[in-house]
């Protein structure tokens, strides 16, 4: 991909159509209006807790993408609260257990924080807690995170996770050693039921390499819904405009990205959705930070989207990211890039 220079024009947190927060210490709730459901709480960080927060129905993990599999947890995640009439639960890391430990190595996210957030109080959670993934919280034991996570903190009444669930010091806690917990403890436990797509387990790997291939449909199918980056349009290089061609750069907060390239894409902007086309990596044609970026220009869209959030759906593929020998060489390439955008959408 050539790495289009930006002119930038986002804004994802609150957002008008899907989410709004008020801080208090600590606590942050998220209303979701765009599915109507009640008000989710975000608690960040076990400190945070009080007693108020204790008796719930929980579970424990990444949830990036809250693809299908994640979906039908949170479904039972649901139904098991609504029998108990305590507040679901769902506890997640920051950073990740993989970004904590090989920063370098691990999976491209599906979903920013925020992102992740917006989705969950989609699905009607009623609480998020977000745990600060240390050297402090790896070091607990198996008997410890139970102890001071699930019982002190969150007087966990049930929990639901994966019969593969690994947690604790070197993770030597398993799902046998949550039965023996629970039993101790008093609060039940259930293994999540498995979702597959055509005989594969539903996975936040399986929707990375669906989308690493260009396969979107794929990936919708995986995810119950099109797949999304979301985020802020900042100011860029403006070198876009010079070439012709005006690009929001929209601001990714990543390290990687789970796909590269020039994509068809499309955002809705009041109301109103706009077509267009977009390139995502590390723009290897012009000196840049070495850090992925978003770049897009929308067919026939003239205003000024800087600090806006936007919303970008990725439609379908139209090459890899290539590094150009000159800017006269790049424009040619963009301005084939819109001419198929402009076929495709206008076609």
């Amino acid at each position: 991909m050539p790495g289009w220079p930006n002119i930038g024009f986002i804004n994802l947190w609150p957002t008008a159509r899907a989410v709004a927060c008020r801080r208090r210490p600590g606590v942050v709730i998220i209303d979701d209006f765009m599915s109507k459901k009640r008000a989710m709480q975000l608690v960040r960080g076990l400190h945070n807790l009080r007693p108020r927060h204790r008796g719930c129905v929980a579970t424990i993990g990444n949830f990036d993408g809250v693809h299908r599999g994640h979906q039908a947890i949170l479904k039972r995640l649901r139904e098991r609260a609504q029998e108990l009439g305590v507040p679901s639960c769902v506890v997640i890391f920051e950073p990740q257990p993989r970004e904590y430990f090989s920063p370098e190595t691990a999976p491209a996210r599906l979903t920013r924080l925020r992102d992740k957030l917006e989705l969950l109080a989609g699905e009607g959670i009623d609480r998020v807690l977000c745990l600060a993934f240390n050297q402090r919280l790896r070091s607990l034991s198996a008997s410890e995170f139970v102890e001071t996570i699930l019982i002190d903190g969150l007087g966990v009444k049930h929990l639901e996770v994966g019969d593969d669930f690994r947690f604790g010091c070197d993770r030597l806690g398993d799902f046998d050693f949550l039965l023996q917990a629970g039993r101790a403890h008093g609060f039940t436990l259930e293994a999540a039921s498995t979702v597959e797509e055509e005989g594969a387990r539903v996975s936040s790997t399986q929707v990375r390499q669906a989308l690493a291939s260009g396969d979107f449909a794929q990936a919708e199918r995986l995810l119950g819904r099109p797949y999304r980056i979301s985020g802020r349009v900042l100011h860029g290089q403006k070198l876009a405009r010079q070439l012709g061609w005006p690009t929001a750069n929209v601001q990714l907060k990543r390290r990687r990205v789970p796909f590269t390239g020039v994509y068809l894409v499309s955002t809705t902007l009041d109301g109103q959705t706009w077509p267009g086309v977009a390139n995502i990596g590390v723009r290897p044609t012009v000196a840049g930070d070495g850090r992925p970026h978003l770049e897009i220009h929308l067919l026939d869209f003239a205003g000024d989207l800087y600090g806006r959030h936007l919303s970008v759906e990725f439609h379908q593929k139209l090459r890899d990211e290539q590094r150009f020998a000159s800017l006269e060489a790049l424009k040619s390439a963009i301005d084939a890039d819109v001419a198929a955008a402009r076929a495709h959408w206008q076609g």
